[in-house]
């Protein structure tokens, strides 16, 4: 990509953009952001670094490059974290100082920039790069600070502190030193009083003089005075380094002064342009069209956290396409969102189901219409996303799932819409995770290379191992761990695995859990995956936020014996995994083999079970087993059918059971069981989904005839 690199002169918008070329990119333009008065030095500002500003201006001709600048009109206006479009406020000249440079350089398509770990100048950044239709790279984002600090001074970055605000940095000595001397010293104050390394907490900042993107020249400073705030302080003097007067030294002899880069004064107001969140649509196009002909079926579960999914019942098995029929699926939901007093902003994550992957593109342009950063305040949901034989089975080209919250003011979003090292970014309204009441749902993980955004090369195991990664850094933005606390793990795979690649897989995870804590493994077969993956992760985590409850999860102690649950309902204990945490979550998983299902329907039919050829009426026996068995754990944990969260029933496409008759059968079952005991009070909609897939099971084998996914939550 094209870059223009936001520039404040100091050692981290540098390495950033060595970072840039180091991945390929090429840094065509730099920007900068400066004091409306030249005599200031240092803004209060927790968005711009400007100590040093005065040398900013040779950055041009030092890298040979054009540099756009900007005095800065605005000030803080907008104080919290999660920007939004604020006339006056300081971030909109950082808005019109890029949209000059995208003006005069239309081929720039994406922003670098220095942030290391502060999500307020992160989302900032991102919120104009969103408005302006550029990417914004961060490849310092939650790196180690150590580790970039040896990295800088091991690259050669020449930069001198500018200003020093830290106990233990005093401005006589430690002002207009050199990084690498500094070294030794800020690791010593990072270990005796936990100080930043990289000045992070605002502890000191710098000025690069030389760098190896300094082609053409290096700084020299030959005069200064230092400046000194509150010297009288008792904690920490802070102290600025005043340039009065500096030289360019040439470093190629052939380079001509007469015929220096440009540099672009930019002035005028910012013209106040928000993210365009809906885009019109083909003329052709419209999700209310022929809703009346269409038969949606709506699903829902749960009180105070509850799902609901929809989806085109069409037993001819056609499609009006792909984008009209997710289009109306997402149409009938924001509907039934707003007939319970919920909105998109109540939903923490959704599960998008579509016929065809090779239109991903589509299905997401038809996404954003519907679900925006405008609507969720409060943070856009995760996701995850998975290709299935939809139309195949009678049930349109979108089928979407959502989790619901009634108190969406209560969630946690991680949204990094940076392309960096930390993990793969989400550029657009689906976040990484959402933890919501102890519950982290973290969105589905692809095994991408997250500075290229490429799929990790050496096939599936290798995929999955990236993917692991990237759930793990994500995890501990939380303060919590995949290996420790998840308490239910979903593997996606894809249909292309061969049968060796299969249980590579499995063994590959298995090994990265310790045994006696492993969470409750599903394993679902899928057409495809986004970008041709082999693997997607989704991992759910108990991560509570109150100290005394952060103790390592033990999901072996925490299991329900099973002798407890099945009664008269005889399977065996090897289909069946069960967490319950604290009485507070329950997860259950549930594998109906052909095995077991030749069992269960041989109590009560003398008829043979074939696989390939099965009947309604063994079906009806399954899923009143299935029914009963979903009752009977809920009650021998003490939840209730209000506290269900997320029922599934995963069924091979290869059943010769249309998914009109499953539904029947399904529902007819859960009636049934209503119709046994007066305590079960179920709506007019099932509590339930069917979800065809290719397989799916406890193993990589995923040959489950029906295998059952159970969460419920008091929380």
């Amino acid at each position: 990509m094209k870059v223009v690199a936001l520039l404040s002169g100091g050692k981290d918008s540098c390495f950033a953009m060595m970072r840039c070329i180091d991945y390929g990119h090429q840094i065509v333009a730099l920007a900068n952001l400066i004091p409306l008065d030249d005599s200031v030095d240092e803004l209060d500002s927790y968005m711009y670094q400007t100590a040093g500003h005065q040398i900013i201006v040779s950055y041009a001709e030092c890298m040979g490059l054009p540099l756009f600048r900007r005095r800065i009109h605005g000030s803080t206006r907008e104080h919290s974290v999660n920007y939004r479009m604020t006339p006056g406020d300081e971030v909109e000249d950082m808005y019109a100082l890029l949209h000059e440079v995208k003006r005069q350089i239309p081929s720039v398509n994406a922003v670098s920039s220095g942030a290391i770990a502060s999500d307020y100048q992160r989302m900032r950044v991102e919120s104009v790069c969103s408005r302006l239709g550029l990417v914004s790279l961060a490849f310092l984002w939650k790196q180690d600070q150590i580790t970039l600090l040896e990295e800088m001074i091991r690259r050669d970055i020449v930069a001198v502190t500018v200003k020093v605000a830290a106990i233990g940095l005093n401005p006589s000595e430690h002002l207009g030193r050199e990084l690498k001397d500094l070294k030794l010293h800020l690791l010593k104050l990072n270990e005796k009083y936990g100080i930043h390394v990289c000045g992070e907490g605002g502890e000191y900042e710098t000025l690069t003089l030389d760098c190896p993107l300094f082609h053409k020249a290096r700084i020299f400073i030959d005069k200064y005075k230092g400046i000194l705030d509150n010297p009288n302080s008792t904690i920490a003097s802070v102290g600025v380094l005043h340039p009065l007067s500096f030289h360019l030294e040439q470093k190629d002899a052939s380079y001509s002064t007469s015929h220096l880069p440009a540099v672009f004064e930019v002035e005028g107001n910012p013209t106040f342009t928000q993210a365009s969140s809906s885009k019109p649509l083909d003329s052709e196009f419209d999700p209310d069209k022929g809703e009346q002909a269409r038969n949606f079926r709506i699903s829902s579960t749960g009180k105070n956290l509850l799902s609901i999914g929809c989806w085109i019942q069409n037993s001819s098995k056609t499609s009006n396409g792909l984008q009209e029929d997710l289009a109306a699926v997402l149409r009938q939901i924001e509907l039934r969102l707003g007939a319970e007093g919920f909105g998109w902003v109540n939903v923490l994550y959704i599960h998008l189901y579509i016929s065809d992957m090779k239109q991903f593109a589509l299905a997401n342009e038809v996404y954003v219409k519907y679900i925006t950063s405008a609507e969720c305040h409060f943070g856009v949901p995760s996701r995850s996303t998975i290709e299935l034989p939809l139309v195949k089975c009678g049930l349109g080209g979108g089928y979407v799932e959502v989790l619901v919250a009634r108190e969406p003011e209560k969630k946690k979003v991680l949204h990094v819409q940076s392309i960096s090292c930390w993990a793969p970014s989400c550029i657009g309204p689906y976040s990484q995770a959402t933890q919501y009441k102890e519950v982290l749902y973290i969105a589905g993980q692809l095994g991408l290379d997250p500075p290229t955004m490429n799929l990790r090369v050496g096939g599936p195991t290798a995929e999955l191992e990236q993917a692991l990664q990237n759930s793990e850094a994500v995890a501990k933005c939380f303060n919590t761990s995949i290996f420790t606390s998840t308490f239910l793990f979903v593997i996606y795979c894809s249909a292309r695995l061969t049968s060796s690649e299969k249980i590579q897989v499995q063994e590959k995870l298995k090994s990265s859990f310790d045994s006696s804590d492993s969470p409750a493994f599903l394993y679902v077969l899928a057409s495809d995956l986004p970008k041709g993956a082999s693997v997607e992760v989704k991992p759910v985590i108990y991560a509570p936020e109150v100290e005394e409850e952060t103790e390592e999860l033990d999901v072996g102690k925490l299991r329900t014996p099973l002798e407890n649950i099945f009664g008269k309902l005889q399977i065996d204990k090897t289909c069946y995994q069960l967490c319950n945490i604290k009485d507070k979550l329950l997860s259950c998983i549930v594998s109906i083999t052909n095995t077991e299902a030749s069992k269960i329907c041989s109590q009560q039919d003398d008829s043979a079970f074939d696989f390939q050829c099965g009947s309604k009426k063994h079906m009806t026996i399954i899923a009143t087993f299935c029914a009963s068995i979903v009752a009977k754990t809920l009650c021998e944990n003490g939840f209730s059918w209000n506290d269900l969260v997320i029922l599934r029933f995963y069924y091979p496409t290869c059943l010769l059971l249309s998914a009109d008759l499953m539904d029947c059968v399904f529902s007819e079952a859960f009636l049934d069981l209503a119709r046994d005991d007066e305590s079960i009070k179920f709506g007019k909609e099932p509590l339930f989904n069917l979800v065809p897939v290719i397989g799916s099971g406890q193993s990589a084998h995923m040959d489950d005839l029906i295998t059952c996914e159970l969460l419920a939550s008091k929380l």
